[in-house]
């Protein structure tokens, strides 16, 4: 089992919930799977266009437009197989097909591919709808029909009557101690925040700002705050940042682990989960991972002070206040307290916090008491992608290239690390019989998240040196997650001919509507099966591209996640700005 695998597990009497309120839904989630695997929402023009099909007696492949006319023929690659799935497949590559239009890929012998569109704004409500998942999974507010048509609800957890826990109790707040800390997003399929969590998140969709703003100044989200001046993302990513300030003790800086209750609400709506509510436990994780994500909030947030004067100020002292109690705390690792049950998020090494949180105050300072740790060697040699619990290669995607404040000799220094990670993914890409960049071992809790996390990467290195295999690459992670896998479906809920239905996620359960809050990335495969024992339905398959189940109950293989759709929202960004 991954450290990540150990963050989310629903108690019994949620997991029951779940059945009573669904019974075994694995029918309804279990369509067939296609033969021919494809990118369902479709590609920009200038992009790599890649399918995967079956091995067998056909050779060659066509694609047909939308009368039926053939447009494009071409050869079908070798066979080869794909040991994560066991599956014996072949590539079509009809990249030379630019012209806008709909289409369906043909192979002799096997039913028609579902259609696709090649156009120029090809990700762009996908975008809009991976980071309006996050306005739909606010705490603290009702969503109206205006924001969030048949998926309104009710406001819940308002967090303004939060107890600090004995684990968190100091001199000035001892445990019991009232305080207010609203706003927020619930972090998954629960209805908990976490600091940990909240920082990679928040700091991805704050890096996908600051690298392609022009993308982001013109999407439209349809928030509540839509046309305040700021533009929708950071208006969603200000809700969080606003909850996360609340976190710190404005005694000593230090932040608190996590808001929460002390076991899983069941499988109902935000309004209807009362229970009380804790701060739990300051440790040098979180606290390293909010001083970072202020860091990024203050530099990014900065252009923007006239529409709220002194916010970047607030968020950088902030950000500071915490490093220095970090450095003062430089060991307090997070322990569980034996009355608490909900999302551990624990972290026994915290070198690779210290050293993306002062990658972070670098870039905002300029300060020269941050540059050794920023410029850190190290971390794990076999990590490729950046995940909650080891957080180093945000500090990379941030200082690879020069800012106002970060010289180009501070670039050049994680500038070779960032570029042998890329080369390395994308080794692993060629070789691939599907064209990705996961290998085996990949196939853990999340693991849509680490092909998107990986593609990230393959994004921050095509920005430091454009190497056409770096986006190409990074194109197929996206390609991988909207249909070009092993069950041959979106993972991501409304979007696609063929998408996940049936996701862990309380909502999405609880509301009564048939069809999934929209807009969220499944987890994915994940032979672990950590919830087998949970649940009715089966899993289709053991092995690791196919062991997945779109079902409620399946926490392991289907839950949903703020730290997931993030870098979703990056990498469409990253697509749609820099094919060209």
């Amino acid at each position: 089992m991954t450290r990540a695998a150990a963050v989310r597990r629903p108690t019994l009497h949620a997991l029951a919930a779940a059945v009573l309120l669904l019974g075994s839904s694995a029918g309804a989630g279990a369509a067939s799977t296609p033969a021919i695997k494809i990118n369902q929402l479709g590609f920009l023009p200038a992009s790599q266009k890649l399918a995967v099909v079956p091995a067998g007696s056909a050779a060659r492949f066509a694609v047909l437009d939308a009368g039926g006319n053939k447009v494009f023929e071409g050869d079908l690659g070798a066979p080869a197989t794909w040991d994560a799935s066991g599956e014996n497949v072949r590539l079509a590559d009809f990249s030379a097909l630019r012209t806008p239009g709909t289409y369906r890929l043909q192979v002799a012998g096997l039913p028609e591919s579902a259609p696709f569109p090649v156009g120029a704004d090809a990700y762009r409500e996908l975008d809009a709808g991976a980071i309006r998942a996050y306005t739909l999974n606010r705490a603290g507010i009702a969503l109206t029909p205006a924001v969030a048509g048949a998926y309104a609800r009710a406001a819940g957890h308002p967090d303004t009557r939060v107890e600090i826990h004995p684990s968190a109790a100091s001199s000035k707040r001892p445990a019991g101690t009232i305080i207010s800390s609203p706003k927020g997003w619930y972090d998954a399929g629960d209805y908990n925040k976490y600091i940990v969590n909240s920082g990679i998140s928040t700091y991805t969709l704050l890096a996908a700002y600051e690298h392609f703003p022009g993308w982001f100044d013109k999407l439209a989200v349809r928030l509540p705050e839509s046309g305040n001046g700021l533009p929708d993302l950071l208006n969603e990513a200000l809700w969080n940042l606003e909850w996360m300030a609340t976190m710190q003790d404005p005694e000593d800086g230090g932040v608190y682990h996590k808001l929460t209750n002390k076991a899983f609400d069941g499988m109902v709506m935000p309004d209807q989960a009362t229970e009380p509510r804790y701060v739990v436990q300051k440790n040098t994780a979180a606290t390293l991972d909010f001083a970072a994500t202020m860091a990024a909030a203050s530099r990014v947030l900065a252009p923007f002070d006239s529409q709220q004067p002194g916010r970047s100020a607030r968020y950088l002292a902030a950000a500071e206040a915490a490093w220095a109690w970090a450095k003062a705390h430089p060991a307090l690792l997070y322990k569980q307290p034996a009355d608490v049950s909900t999302g551990d998020y624990g972290d026994k090494s915290v070198d690779d916090e210290f050293a993306w949180a002062a990658a972070e105050l670098l870039a905002t300072t300029g300060k020269d008491v941050y540059r050794a740790q920023a410029l850190a060697g190290g971390g794990n040699a076999a990590q490729t992608e950046p995940g909650w619990a080891d957080v180093r290669m945000l500090g990379w995607v941030t200082l690879a290239r020069p800012h106002a404040r970060v010289t180009a000799s501070d670039a050049a220094a994680v500038r070779q690390p960032l570029l042998a990670n890329a080369d390395k993914l994308v080794a692993r890409w060629q070789a691939s019989p599907y064209r990705v960049s996961m290998v085996r071992k990949d196939f853990v809790w999340g693991s849509n998240a680490v092909v998107l996390n990986q593609a990230m990467m393959l994004v921050a290195a095509y920005r430091a040196e454009p190497r056409p295999a770096y986006l190409q690459a990074a194109q197929s992670a996206l390609d991988y997650v909207l249909g070009r896998n092993g069950p041959g479906i979106s993972f991501v809920t409304g979007f696609g001919t063929t998408s996940t239905m049936h996701p862990h996620h309380r909502p999405s359960v609880a509301d009564g509507i048939a069809a999934p809050v929209p807009g969220w990335l499944a987890g994915g495969p994940n032979p672990g099966q950590q919830d087998k024992q949970g649940c009715q339905a089966p899993y289709p398959s053991s092995l690791p591209a196919l062991s997945y189940l779109d079902d409620a109950c399946s926490y392991a293989s289907n839950e949903v996640a703020i730290n997931w759709n993030a870098p979703l929202v990056y990498v469409a960004a990253a697509l749609q700005s820099l094919v060209k």
